[in-house]
């Protein structure tokens, strides 16, 4: 019985892994955002592959503020809760909050039953640039990593990569550190993450939400990373927005 659990275990996965070393899109991070987006594109048959480092996808969303697994959400995004059966309750001045747990397993959970190919503990270390266009990631194990093992990486193409990496905007800090690029911004240049202020953050998520390199979009926290935009703490109506606006954009990328 052993031998016959781990072949399962082992062919399954080996067998999602093979079918996703290309994919039409590829998401760095299963936040908010990256996992609403993966949940929209998976949805309308967009062959998506999702990369978490940690163990379980979620971001922040599973912690709300200070570990009160409350989350707010601003009266815009209800729809949003509605559609993936978020349940909420309304407090004041338009804002509502829903259960981090409940939120955080409905948006993985819809993603995972669309179709979104998830694998956790993976981190991306590179991007594939080709034909000054961003074409894939280079992804190896959260733990190799973190130990600073020499242990080369596998590669994975796509058509499109969204970096939903959260504050740091892994994907574009990889590919400005390694090459001479300007991004799509006013400046052509990555900036730093400004301080909190709710309300401009919240703006700027989905404002900067968008494509950024050729091949490469942005979306939730890392699209106010890259735009020098401010963070917005435990409220994440923008984030989900952002995700919803970023699979729309790629889908008609995609064509």
């Amino acid at each position: 019985m052993e031998l016959l659990i781990s072949s399962a275990i082992t062919e399954a996965w080996f067998n999602k892994l093979h079918k996703h070393l290309d994919s039409d899109v590829i998401i760095v991070g299963a936040g908010p955002s990256g996992l609403l987006c993966a949940a929209e594109l998976a949805a309308r048959n967009v062959s998506t592959t999702l990369f978490e480092s940690k163990l379980a996808p979620g971001g922040g969303m599973w912690g709300g503020a200070m570990l009160f697994n409350s989350i707010v959400i601003q009266a815009e995004t209800t729809y949003l809760l509605d559609k993936y059966g978020i349940s909420y309750q309304p407090q004041c001045n338009g804002l509502f909050t829903a259960d981090a747990a409940e939120a955080t397993s409905a948006l993985i959970y819809h993603a995972a039953h669309n179709g979104a190919a998830i694998f956790t503990g993976i981190c991306m270390e590179d991007v594939l640039v080709k034909n000054d266009s961003v074409c894939g990631v280079v992804a190896n194990w959260n733990p190799v990593k973190r130990l600073d093992m020499h242990v080369d990486p596998l590669s994975f193409s796509s058509r499109i990569v969204l970096d939903a990496t959260g504050h740091p905007s892994e994907v574009v800090k990889v590919l400005t550190l390694k090459n001479d690029v300007r991004l799509r911004l006013p400046d052509g240049v990555m900036k730093s993450e400004c301080s909190m202020n709710a309300e401009a953050g919240e703006k700027a998520c989905v404002e900067y939400t968008g494509e950024v390199f050729p091949g490469l979009y942005v979306s939730g926290m890392a699209a106010c990373g890259v735009s020098g935009s401010n963070r917005m703490g435990p409220i994440f109506g923008g984030m989900l927005l952002s995700g919803y606006k970023a699979a729309g954009l790629i889908a008609r990328a995609l064509g």
